[in-house]
């Protein structure tokens, strides 16, 4: 609408003030809605290109910045299950030890010297995203040692002494939460050993033992096997298979063989700050180039049609001027430049304020 009363006025000046082919009364009389026929068709259509196109370039950045929050919040939620291991073995530790202080004395003195150990390996493992399953079965075997401490002959397990797949992943820590659930979902004692099994069937890790379960259990903090079922979910659709019977209980952990990638929360260090400039510049280049393009195929376009159509009037010079100008201004916001401040005003200010704070 803009554009057509813009051409009736270039019209009114052109054929009315120039060439005094009408009076204003005349030219009003005369006027035909023929006359912007083509240029409402050739604005609709640049009109349409131009929001297509921006349109889409709005849609794609706001899928991005959707893409990005998501992963976000699963890097966030998996750092919270992460560190939710962290107190949680230490708690149950403390009360095995507190355990074996009451019942021996010299065993307790060895559980603490192990758990020493043991609780570097936690620390070192619980920031991981996935351990190989080599490092994780020796874990295993370390921590079943200090089980063997305070329940002797109650606990008997099985590992596999060669792995088919050792260099698979899995999510760290998951099966001292499994052996931890064990011992705590069930009786243990010599007259009824907790027999337990780990071994690999196909492209999964077993986890299996004998159920016998406590008659008087406390409320669990359900930390074990939830904690492990999402953080698998954060990581891959292969499921936490879980399976029980009247004599057994068996959980079957995906052994990840595929690299897997958790996407970061993003970290601001200097060279991250420097890169963002740097894709921010060039976006910022990449619009400009395009409105430069843009302006180089339009306008010639125009004066063709300029000078193709009836009128004699060199109405093409308005849009040429009009978008020349905002081309003008969107160079010297790209480039840096200010007329009354000079080049890279912006940066010498910055740069000196950071001197200054230092």
């Amino acid at each position: 609408m803009l554009t057509l009363a813009a051409f009736f006025i270039c019209r009114i000046i052109h054929l009315v003030y120039f060439e005094s082919r009408y009076s204003l009364d005349e030219f009003l009389a005369n006027e035909n809605i023929g006359n912007y026929l083509f240029p409402l068709l050739f604005t609709i259509i640049v009109s349409l290109s131009f929001h297509l196109f921006y349109f889409y370039k709005a849609l794609q950045e706001r899928r991005v910045a959707e893409q990005k929050i998501i992963a976000g919040t699963a890097s966030a939620k998996f750092d919270a299950l992460k560190n939710q291991l962290d107190p949680h073995f230490l708690f149950n530790s403390l009360n095995v030890l507190t355990s074996l202080i009451e019942e021996n004395p010299i065993a307790a003195q060895k559980f603490t010297t192990s758990l020493s150990k043991t609780y570097r390996y936690v620390l070192e493992q619980k920031n991981k995203d996935l351990v190989e399953l080599s490092e994780e079965i020796k874990f295993a075997k370390t921590y079943l040692n200090l089980l063997k401490m305070r329940f002797e002959d109650g606990i008997n397990c099985t590992i596999p002494l060669e792995l088919n797949l050792a260099e698979a992943k899995v999510v760290p820590l998951s099966l001292q939460l499994l052996l931890e659930n064990a011992v705590k979902h069930n009786r243990v004692s010599p007259q009824q050993p907790l027999n337990i099994q780990i071994f690999e069937d196909k492209n999964e890790l077993v986890v299996k033992n004998n159920l016998q379960k406590k008659e008087i259990l406390g409320k669990g903090s359900k930390v074990g096997l939830f904690n492990i079922q999402q953080r698998y979910g954060l990581l891959t659709n292969r499921k936490v298979q879980i399976n029980k019977s009247e004599s057994y209980f068996e959980v079957r952990l995906p052994l990840l063989t595929k690299k897997i990638e958790l996407m970061k929360r993003e970290v601001k260090s200097d060279t991250d700050k420097s890169y963002l400039r740097a894709k921010d510049k060039v976006k910022k280049l990449r619009g400009f180039y395009g409105n430069l393009t843009s302006y180089c195929l339009v306008i010639p376009a125009l004066a063709v049609f300029n000078l193709l159509s009836s009128s004699d009037f060199p109405w093409v010079i308005f849009p040429a001027i009009g978008w020349g100008i905002g081309l003008l201004f969107h160079a010297m916001e790209v480039f840096g430049y200010n007329p009354l401040l000079g080049k890279n005003w912006e940066d010498k200010k910055i740069k000196e304020y950071m001197k200054r704070n230092q």
